[in-house]
């Protein structure tokens, strides 16, 4: 283990959850910042400790593994216990030191698997607030982190406005391909990162996926991996999926259980409402990062302009991924869900529930000057639920934004970061 002081991560980039870190850091004794391997967990937690503690290092997981609660004992505060998933007793010895002293700004724990693989006896329960880290926005790799998150923006009302240089469609793919995991972006070549996305997708169907769910056939799970990517921000079922993959349905099922609890799909839920009759109740799922899925795929830029399909998806993955990263900022507290009725007939890609319910609706389109048609179903939407709903959006690949109707506009993609 180190001591870090007040040293800091070269040219750290701000991330938008550094402020509710600060925040929460000055209220509550134990933070859990949980994201997708990675994502900076560890990079960003470090910037608030004192003492970092690798569990993923042998030679400092020993203690901890013989004797969490002694090893953790003396420690300069606050403590980044950094993989916790590696020594799960060390959670106990948080849970107890923290009953034993509930003062405030005590301990940091970054893990990439979901809290939930401990069952029953997750012991962070009241005692470890939750805060998600997801791969880095347009908007953190610009440093443009002072304006308001975007549905924040929506909600008061201010006027969306395209990025400077706002990307054509090739440019916003090129983007997109990128990725949001700092590494990469920050600080690599196009031809090394593609070799790291590569290298990640190996070790996430090999290591990782071996080290939570031990026995999992690595082929197989490639297919259904392949299968998923392939279906990106898709609402499709279950037999879908493993029929395309070659597997059975409890096969399946165990998969998409492994890939959600290692961080990498999310199965972002379907909105009810009962003024729509005949909704689909199903997920809609996504792979965390446009660029892992184009990964897993094997495409570059040419290919994805090449295929309709998939750019409508990618492009869809790579709005949600930008929303996502900033929920937990927000001071709306918004929660993301899909809608979609049986057959399509009604169909909106995003729809963000606010405090109260308050509705904010988004179509992402690769089209660069989408008409009114594009905007029919935030139309119907806004007409069933009157004053609930804030305000609709068709985001698109073109450089203006101009209004759709009351309520409505069409606004570039770049608004996002602008």
């Amino acid at each position: 283990m180190r001591q870090s002081g007040s040293v800091r991560p070269v040219e750290y980039r701000i991330r938008l959850i550094d402020a509710l870190i600060e925040r929460l850091m000055t209220e509550m004794p134990a933070l859990f910042i949980v994201g997708p391997r990675a994502a900076g967990k560890t990079t960003t937690a470090a910037r608030y400790a004192r003492t970092v503690v690798r569990l993923d290092r042998e030679a400092e997981a020993v203690a901890f593994r013989a004797d969490p609660d002694g090893a953790l004992r003396g420690l300069p505060e606050p403590v980044l216990l950094d993989e916790w998933q590696l020594v799960p007793g060390v959670l106990g010895a948080v849970k107890r030191s923290v009953d034993s002293r509930p003062t405030p700004g005590r301990f940091l724990v970054t893990g990439s698997i979901r809290a939930d693989l401990e069952g029953d006896l997750w012991p962070g329960t009241g005692r470890l607030t939750r805060v998600p880290l997801f791969g880095m926005t347009v908007r953190e790799q610009l440093g443009a982190i002072a304006s308001p998150p975007f549905l924040d923006s929506l909600a008061s009302g201010i006027e969306l406005l395209p990025a400077h240089d706002t990307p054509d469609l090739r440019g916003y793919v090129d983007l997109l391909l990128r990725s949001g995991f700092p590494e990469p972006v920050l600080s690599m070549t196009a031809a090394a990162r593609q070799r790291w996305l590569d290298s990640y997708v190996e070790h996430l169907l090999t290591r990782d996926a071996e080290a939570v769910d031990g026995g999992r056939d690595p082929v197989r799970l490639r297919r259904y991996v392949e299968a998923l990517a392939a279906n990106t921000a898709g609402v499709v079922d279950d037999k879908t999926l493993y029929d395309a993959a070659g597997i059975n349905r409890k096969t399946a099922l165990a998969y998409d259980r492994l890939l959600q609890n290692l961080l990498i799909v999310e199965a972002m839920p379907a909105w009810t409402s009962n003024r729509l009759k005949r909704l689909v109740l199903g997920p809609k799922r996504y792979v965390i990062d446009p660029a892992v899925a184009a990964a897993v795929l094997r495409l570059d830029t040419n290919a994805v302009l090449r295929n309709g399909d998939l750019l409508g998806r990618l492009l869809d993955t790579f709005v949600a991924a930008q929303l996502r990263a900033e929920l937990a900022a927000s001071d709306a507290r918004p929660r993301l869900y899909h809608v979609r009725q049986q057959q399509g007939r009604f169909e909106i890609d995003l729809l963000a529930e606010l405090g109260g319910g308050a509705l904010i609706a988004i179509e992402v389109k690769a089209d660069a000057a989408p008409k009114a048609d594009s905007a029919r179903h935030l139309v119907a939407l806004r007409d069933r639920h009157g004053d609930a709903f804030v305000s609709g959006v068709v985001l698109h690949t073109g450089p203006r934004t101009y209004p759709l109707g009351d309520r409505i506009v069409a606004a570039p993609i770049s608004s996002l970061w602008s």
